[in-house]
């Protein structure tokens, strides 16, 4: 029977979530999300990426490793260069949720400070 707190979602095994966790971890580094956002608009060299971070390669490459094992980006060779993409198409509308959330919190402080300051008058 299900509850309204788990309802229409299945009890998942907790390797399932250790999964979901390593993306999470992925998901948790400003430049890992710079990387991201650039794949949004196409497949992209490391060198580009490298630019556009303005960190060296080695730096670059790890981050590269790391959303690769956690199933975000693939990578495809073309002779000495090294091209990534986003895994799934749907990660730029998880980003367009961050940017909500982002913005109902932006929201609520600049209520809370209007208030705040409609107080002390």
């Amino acid at each position: 029977m299900k509850t309204a707190k788990n309802k229409g979602r299945a009890r998942r095994k907790p390797a399932y979530y250790r999964i979901r966790a390593t993306v999470g971890r992925a998901l948790g580094n400003e430049n890992r999300l710079m990387i991201l956002d650039s794949l949004a608009g196409g497949e992209t060299c490391v060198c580009d990426i490298v630019r556009i971070l303005g960190c060296d390669q080695s730096t670059v490459s790890k981050h590269l490793s790391l959303l690769k094992n956690a199933g975000l980006v693939e990578e495809r060779r073309a002779g000495t260069r090294i091209y990534y993409r986003l895994a799934c198409p749907c990660i730029p509308k998880f980003f367009d949720c961050i940017e909500e959330v982002v913005s109902a919190k932006v929201n609520r402080q600049r209520a809370m400070l209007g208030a705040a300051r409609k107080g002390s008058r």
